[in-house]
């Protein structure tokens, strides 16, 4: 199957909420060897400002994976994921991710570009509290290869 080019324009609405815990805070930053105190003690981030423990700047991929599937799960799509290729992932952050926070997505589609037998697909994921604050703008870039690549 191809690439429905007509997926650009679209858009995936996250509606499952995602709370950020403590633990997972710690974890991701372990994984991600980010060693700022203020992602492990809550005392430490409060001297920064924060109400509780604040993640890593990339922690805001969680979310950003989980409006992805809503765009490879669906069947309009035409993306096998076993011929994906990760080609880029760019953060902007309009505020940082803490402990407590409910956050949800939207996804947008905002390139699909035939190449050869495949296509180059560009996402961008608005990620916000469910009070609707801002939170992070994730891009991300993946190759599709066809069916002969």
């Amino acid at each position: 199957m191809s690439i429905n080019p007509e997926l650009q324009g679209r858009s995936y609405q996250l509606n499952d909420v995602y709370s950020v815990g403590r633990e997972s805070i710690r974890d991701f930053a372990r994984a991600v060897k980010a060693s700022h105190l203020a992602h492990f003690d809550v005392a430490a981030a409060q001297a920064l400002g924060h109400a509780d423990l604040i993640a890593p700047p990339t922690y805001a991929i969680i979310v950003a994976q989980r409006a992805d599937a809503l765009l490879i799960n669906d069947p309009e799509s035409g993306i096998d994921f076993s011929r994906v290729v990760h080609a880029e992932q760019r953060f902007t952050h309009h505020k940082a991710i803490v402990a407590g926070d409910e956050l949800v997505a939207e996804l947008h589609v905002d390139t699909v570009r035939g190449m050869g037998g495949g296509a180059m697909i560009t996402t961008r994921a608005e990620i916000s509290t469910v009070d609707g604050v801002a939170v992070a703008t994730t891009v991300s870039a993946i190759l599709v290869r066809g069916e002969g690549q």
